[in-house]
């Protein structure tokens, strides 16, 4: 934030926290917020906010093409929070009163629907029962944890009492600034070919059912040099083709970075994603750094997908055609990378590492190539695992209804390379650094085209972990080898793999 300078056309808007909404809108005569610029500007305009910070609510209409930008060198925040002051003492905790910010806690993208009766598809655990609530609060900057009731108020959490107007708090507000969400979304871009840039966007109370403090609707959308932090739920969310999303930071958002569905040609270049769902839910449905679903041509190019609490990056459900190249997914608390119900994708030139369960998980997914990777650190290194979910089921759940008999989506372990990766170290007690666990390879060998060569394995001694690899042939019958000559005398795969016992 700051350190963006955009040529700045004639006839462009501007803004200014001090300026005035009656104004011309020009250099010396700012209006004094984004919504009423959008409102004013023409079809195809460029608005120019100056450095401070925003607390509004914008939504960019369609039938616009716009450019939203930050001056040259001057930090713009839209902040969704407000200063909260006026607190007293009452049995052990703070109370301010006259509290009226509400916020919908449906815990799912349905507003008002209750939650699955499927575990699966449940996105709250009972362990962190107030994941889906969106009221966020902060004292000095530090999130402090929404409580269920007033007898759970201590020191480090909040409560919201809706019937009484009461905000209860466990920490000593004296002499410290206390801020809480009082908005639900930054903005919402239905405007096709617009442009979004140079612009910080924190502390939404987002719902679920919003899906992003930042959305992107509109086709042919351009988002650059953004940080999305502090977002109840998701940070950036892209439900339009043909986005472009360049040196976008997410962070510290509740549930998760970067959510994508429907969002043909796609593509993130230079995204950071990292330390996101700080509201524990569930690392299923969804959580974590970036899951995209139900989308074609989709593109990470150069990415950091780092500390999160759940997965890295998750292509899901009937995505095609996907390449991920040259990113680092780092100490990811659930899997690093994983390609699920899906067809067509390249992963390449990228570290995984760290990563608390599988470094990259293929999941009924076919056509993908692996190449030029550096995997260590992880639980399996690599897992290619075939479930009995299958697109010919009646009412299988993870078809892109707009591609229906799609042929490419067989949900099936086939046609998958891996060639010139470094499997390294896997995390204590992992069974393999390379599981081709239980897949099926009916007909002859090489039915199901999986193809191992040049390969570098690399463990920490012998027996670390005991299999080497994990390999299921033509028969269906599943064999562990505990070192590459034996794996490559009986399957005739890995002929210049290499193994390094260090």
């Amino acid at each position: 934030m700051g350190s963006t300078a955009y040529p700045v056309p004639a006839g462009a808007l501007f803004v200014a926290p001090s300026g005035d909404d009656n104004a011309a809108g020009t250099l010396r005569e700012p209006l004094r917020t984004l919504g009423a610029a959008v409102a004013k500007a023409p079809v195809q305009g460029t608005i120019v906010l100056r450095g401070g910070t925003y607390h509004e609510s914008v939504k960019v209409p369609a039938g616009r093409k716009l450019t939203i930008q930050s001056a040259s060198h001057e930090a713009v925040w839209l902040d969704g929070s407000s200063p909260v002051t006026g607190w007293r003492q009452e049995n052990g905790a703070w109370v301010h009163d006259g509290w009226t910010a509400r916020f919908d806690a449906s815990p799912t993208y349905t507003s008002g629907a209750a939650p699955s009766d499927d575990p699966d598809f449940q996105f709250v655990s009972p362990d962190h029962p107030m994941a889906a609530h969106p009221d966020q609060l902060w004292i000095d900057g530090s999130p402090q944890t929404q409580a269920a009731s007033r007898a759970e108020v201590r020191p480090g959490t909040f409560y919201v009492d809706e019937a009484a107007q009461r905000l209860y708090l466990g920490g000593d507000p004296r002499g410290h600034d206390v801020r809480a969400s009082t908005l639900g979304h930054a903005i919402v871009l239905r405007a096709g070919r617009s442009t979004l840039r140079g612009i910080g966007i924190r502390r939404y109370a987002t719902s679920l059912p919003e899906l992003g403090s930042l959305r992107i609707s509109g086709p042919n959308v351009t988002v650059e040099n953004v940080v999305v932090d502090g977002s109840a739920t998701a940070g950036l969310s892209v439900n339009g083709p043909g986005a472009r999303i360049r040196h976008v930071t997410t962070s510290g958002n509740g549930m998760l970075g970067v959510l994508g569905h429907e969002a043909d040609d796609l593509r993130l270049e230079s995204v950071r994603t990292e330390r996101n769902n700080l509201e524990h839910f569930k690392y299923a449905p969804v959580s974590g750094g970036i899951k995209i679903t139900r989308s074609r041509r989709v593109a990470l190019v150069g990415s950091v997908a780092a500390d999160n609490l759940g997965k890295g990056v998750w292509l899901d459900e009937s995505v095609y055609d996907a390449t991920l190249t040259g990113n680092r997914i780092l100490r990811n608390a659930s899997h690093g990378v994983v390609l699920e119900l899906s067809a067509k994708a390249v992963v390449t030139l990228s570290v995984i590492s760290g990563n608390g369960d599988d470094g990259l998980k293929v999941n009924n997914t076919s056509d993908v190539r692996i190449e030029g990777n550096a995997l260590t650190g992880n639980g399996r290194t690599i897992d290619l695992a075939q479930d009995p979910r299958s697109p010919d089921h009646p009412g299988a759940t993870g078809l892109d209804p707009r591609h229906p008999g799609d042929p490419a989506m067989t949900w099936r372990i086939e046609k998958i390379t891996v060639r010139g990766n470094t499997l390294a170290t896997p995390r204590p007690g992992t069974p393999c650094l390379l599981c081709v666990d239980h897949v099926a390879r009916n007909g002859p060998a090489g039915a199901a085209e999986i193809a191992l060569d040049g390969n570098v394995y690399r463990r920490s001694d012998s027996s670390t972990p005991r299999s080497l690899i994990v390999w299921t042939d033509r028969a269906g019958v599943t064999s562990q080898f505990p070192d590459l000559a034996r794996f490559r005398s009986a399957t005739g795969q890995e002929k210049h793999g290499r193994l390094d016992n260090t």
